[in-house]
């Protein structure tokens, strides 16, 4: 068995290494069970050492020139030839306890695919609250976070991968075609949470809660017209970091 490690990245040369450098240590969960692994960073049209990092590394580094996270996902995991696909930020940090909880799911042939609850790793009291307010309702609609996905590859492709329509929550109609795939095969999504996923909170640093709002709301209320747009999504495309 193989799992392909696979990490959109745009403009990632401050937190790419170090997310690198927590990927390949928590590797072990799998290569002490005879696992093969790779790891796969997607530059998605990156203008700084993003992809010269990630060959540093060890990591095999594709190029999306569309600056879209759900074409920097499907271009690497077009690229993979593992048996599972795990999607992972370059702003977020695994764990070895996380990845074997990962093997233990997919080891039960009960799953098709799954993610994690998630920790910021600068906690403030927005962030905490902004994180305890998904996680519950993650494990309760087994809703998957962007930030950590892993998927049968097989499902994946099956279903078409992300849908290239979507600037934001990619994630989540991801989600649905799964459960419904799921649904056909007697499989589930399962949301990992004895270990979190450590990410970063720089979103709710760059950006003021009234902008933040602001674009949910839209989002709410004109789903297809701002999601559909790479401006109304700015706060993922506009390159602060």
């Amino acid at each position: 068995m193989k799992i392909s490690i696979i990490i959109p990245a745009f403009n990632e040369e401050r937190l790419l290494g170090q997310t690198l450098q927590e990927v390949q240590a928590s590797l072990k969960a799998f290569t002490s069970s005879g696992w093969a692994s790779e790891i796969i960073v997607c530059d998605n049209n990156s203008t700084d050492r993003t992809a010269e990092i990630a060959r540093a590394a060890g990591a095999t580094a594709v190029f999306e020139p569309v600056n879209q996270i759900a074409r920097a996902r499907n271009c690497g995991a077009a690229a993979a030839t593992g048996d599972w696909l795990l999607f992972i930020d370059a702003d977020s940090h695994p764990s070895a306890e996380l990845f074997a909880d990962v093997l233990k799911a997919i080891e039960s042939n009960q799953y098709l695919a799954g993610g994690a609850t998630i920790r910021m790793a600068d906690g403030f009291p927005l962030a905490n609250f902004v994180t305890r307010s998904w996680n519950w309702l993650s494990r309760w609609r087994r809703m998957l976070a962007g930030s950590f996905i892993f998927c049968e590859a097989q499902a994946f492709r099956k279903i078409g991968g992300f849908s290239n329509e979507l600037f934001a929550a990619e994630e989540l109609d991801l989600t649905v075609r799964l459960k419904q795939l799921g649904r056909e095969t007697g499989k589930q999504i399962v949301i990992l949470h004895r270990h979190p996923l450590v990410t970063s909170a720089r979103k709710l640093k760059l950006y003021s809660a009234r902008e933040l709002l602001w674009f949910f709301l839209r989002a709410a209320f004109r789903q297809k017209a701002t999601l559909s747009s790479r401006a109304a999504c700015h706060p993922w495309y506009d390159g602060r970091r």
